[in-house]
């Protein structure tokens, strides 16, 4: 059975997460896991002081494992209430493990099982921040699965339209293929999206690469609701928040490069910048992902 894992801090943003993802698996037939990291205060210098730390951990881990045990009876009791008699109903697991957050995620994620990670996304002021800081930030750049990014005020809607923005790359093709069976399962549209600035020219090589990128997803990809849109703006990252804003789709999806080649990159990458401010679900795919099911 399929699982979908979702670190928490038992944040009002994780416990949003949560819930967005026992949508997706109650469509997906999957089950949900939470996990927490616990995070070793102090290393041992030397083995007469062994014992405190193994303390600080032991005590550290009750309390992780009683927060994820309220939070599953949270999840458990709203799905209660939101699902129909007949209908799929997801198991919800909890899990801990010591270590980094980035270490904890990525060893939970390479599991078999995982099909999906789950996180939030919060902030104040418009300024939209991971759940985990900076310890999410390293699994999105360091991840070799998907990551969901779930904003902290969004409230699961059925998927209609699901975006993929796109430079062309080949690797691309990988991830709508892998993307398209994740839209499957909504019955949604996949909208493929190459966002151009308008101050360059369109030239016969782009007009020839635009073609061979869309071949290669026809011939390689079978799903019905494929579409592509072509979007002039200013710059890819506007590009991005206007179709997140207006495009009238209920979730965007790219591939995350550390030197991307959507655009000329001054410094960052759009996933990390788009991140800050976006309201809907943001799907990350790593550059390499040819082995990941969702």
């Amino acid at each position: 059975m399929k699982k979908i894992l979702v670190p928490t801090d038992f944040s009002f943003a994780a416990k949003g997460a949560a819930s967005f993802a026992m949508h997706i698996a109650m469509e997906m037939k999957a089950n949900v896991q939470l996990c927490n990291a616990i995070v070793v205060p102090v290393e041992a210098p030397a083995v007469a002081h062994v014992t405190t730390p193994l303390i600080a951990v032991e005590a550290l881990e009750e309390a992780a494992i009683a927060e994820l045990k309220r939070s599953v009876r949270e999840i458990e009791s709203l799905d209660e209430l939101q699902t129909a008699p007949g209908d799929y109903r997801p198991a919800v697991e909890y899990i801990t493990g010591i270590g980094t957050v980035p270490e904890v995620v990525s060893n939970l994620a390479n599991q078999h099982d995982v099909c999906l990670v789950v996180m939030g996304m919060s902030g104040a002021g418009g300024l939209n921040e991971f759940i985990l800081g900076s310890s999410s930030s390293t699994i999105v750049e360091k991840a070799d699965y998907p990551v969901l990014l779930i904003p902290k005020d969004s409230h699961f809607k059925c998927l209609h339209k699901i975006a993929f923005a796109t430079d062309l790359s080949r690797e691309d093709v990988v991830a709508i293929h892998i993307l398209a069976g994740f839209a499957r399962v909504f019955n949604a549209q996949l909208l493929i999206v190459h966002i151009k600035d308008k101050n360059e020219k369109m030239t016969t090589q782009h007009q020839l690469d635009i073609e061979r990128f869309l071949n290669d997803v026809t011939n390689k990809i079978n799903y019905h609701k494929i579409y592509y849109q072509y979007v002039l703006d200013k710059d890819i990252d506007e590009g991005l928040e206007w179709l997140a804003t207006y495009g009238q789709i209920q979730m965007l999806a790219m591939v995350h490069r550390k030197h991307s080649l959507i655009h000329n990159l001054i410094k960052g990458s759009h996933t990390q910048r788009l991140k800050r401010h976006i309201g809907i679900p943001l799907m990350v795919f790593p550059p390499e992902c040819s082995t990941w099911v969702i």
